[in-house]
């Protein structure tokens, strides 16, 4: 699959950075800009999200093969990885699959591990998508207005508003595959398999208020990335680059500088 991306710089090293479920590249563009001073920075719209096309399988290894695919378009024979929550299990699957791809990888607040179903209230928020009918929305306020009986959560509820579009008539659509999202969730939520090591520099990074990276992942950490390291970020829960966006721009900048 031919996938959206945006080129912030030239320069450097090239990172690519992947967001996580019901993102787009737009919700890194400030850590992107502020990172492109330094090296050749690509962010990148994961299939079924932002401007990229749709299409009704999604897992991890599909995932995978498109980040290769666009790779390879780019001439990029390497890359330093970041990957936020579903970005970040398809950077671990990247560098597990083709670890020639990945120089160093760092993983914002999830780990290589199942989830149980609806623990972060996704099911909510497919439901609440569900409730509102695009054709007949007249504002986004409006939208916004149904949303508050599934999600309670402000900041939530206008993350997932940033999918919700005006077209050039005036009516609104959802620009991410919903459908999709919904039919391979239970794919989503899995575990990272691999049965060899990723040996170069990993980090892990977590905000302190969310429950995604606990102890009892590091097994699992330490068996498929053996060099990594967990890095805690205070008062930050699991959207800790909008929480805490200068805390995660220091430790993503002495991480790749190292």
């Amino acid at each position: 699959m031919k996938l959206n991306y945006r080129q912030y710089s030239s320069a450097g090293q090239p990172l690519l950075i992947l967001h996580g479920l019901f993102g787009s590249l737009s919700n890194w563009g400030w850590h992107s800009k502020q990172l492109a001073n330094e090296f050749a920075v690509y962010g990148v719209d994961l299939r079924n999200h932002g401007d990229s096309p749709h299409d009704d399988e999604l897992n991890y290894q599909l995932m995978v093969e498109d980040v290769r695919e666009l790779m390879a378009e780019l001439g990029l024979k390497s890359s330093y990885i970041v990957g936020h929550s579903m970005g970040g299990k398809v950077a671990m699957q990247l560098a597990l699959s083709y670890p020639d791809l990945v120089e160093k990888l760092l993983v914002v607040d999830i780990a290589p591990v199942a989830y149980p179903e609806d623990a972060d209230g996704h099911m909510n928020v497919l439901a609440g998508m569900d409730s509102i009918k695009p054709d007949e929305i007249r504002s986004r306020a409006q939208a916004e207005e149904i949303l508050k009986e599934y999600i309670a959560d402000d900041a939530t509820r206008k993350f997932v508003l940033t999918n919700l579009v005006r077209n050039t008539g005036g009516s609104y659509s959802w620009r991410l595959n919903k459908s999709a999202i919904k039919n391979n969730y239970s794919q989503l939520r899995a575990n990272i398999e691999a049965d060899n090591s990723f040996v170069k520099p990993v980090l892990f990074v977590r905000g302190s208020l969310s429950n995604y990276v606990q102890a009892e992942h590091e097994v699992e950490i330490l068996r498929l990335f053996p060099a990594a390291t967990v890095k805690t970020v205070m008062q930050a829960g699991h959207w800790l680059h909008a929480e805490q966006p200068q805390a995660l721009q220091r430790i993503v900048l002495n991480f790749l500088r190292d």
